[in-house]
């Protein structure tokens, strides 16, 4: 049986790296693995009072039932203020609540953090992976995955033309799916 990785993408901007290194991710998924790009962008931020008062938004409901419906998941992060983008902690939230239904317990995780800078979302990679403790998600600490000087990876058709970049991707997922094979209960 075929096992499914989300993928998923902190930033919402049209052109985003993190989205482009998503895009080019699905396309490095081994043979027995599906990767699968799962949107943030149609969230609303999170509000308990929906949950308390049965008042779920459609968007809550679809995001929740992708992430049940995935064996594990890769976060690929740019760096906001030294730390996550706030629809990213938000999808984490909308997926860890309410009480007692977080999705996210047990799925391996991997935290591939970027920016267009020579830090490459260092602080944005270290505060997800707070997170992910918090919630049960083991993740995959080598290698560790910071993309500096991203903007300059892509040629103009939005593909990865830097083969060091892509050579440490790949690097990157088959150490996620090793990762994935000794810590997924599924």
């Amino acid at each position: 049986m075929q096992k499914v990785i989300g993928l998923i993408a902190g930033s919402l901007r049209k052109e985003s790296f993190s989205k482009k290194i998503s895009r080019t991710l699905v396309s490095m998924a081994p043979q027995g693995f599906e990767f699968k790009i799962i949107s943030i962008e149609n969230l609303q931020v999170y509000n308990q009072d929906f949950d308390d008062d049965n008042n779920v938004p459609e968007s809550y409901v679809k995001f929740r039932e992708e992430i049940k419906n995935i064996d594990g998941v890769i976060f690929i992060t740019p760096e906001h203020n030294r730390s996550v983008p706030a629809a990213l902690k938000n999808a984490i939230d909308i997926g860890s609540r309410p009480a007692g239904k977080n999705i996210w317990n047990g799925k391996p995780g991997a935290v591939f953090s970027n920016s267009p800078g020579n830090v490459s979302g260092f602080g944005a990679n270290h505060h997800l992976r707070q997170s992910l403790v918090s919630l049960n998600v083991p993740a995959m600490q080598q290698p560790e995955v910071y993309l500096s000087h991203i903007d300059k990876a892509w040629d103009e058709n939005a593909d990865l033309k830097d083969q060091g970049t892509k050579d440490f991707l790949q690097k990157a997922v088959n150490a996620y799916v090793e990762w994935f094979k000794k810590n997924s209960n599924s």
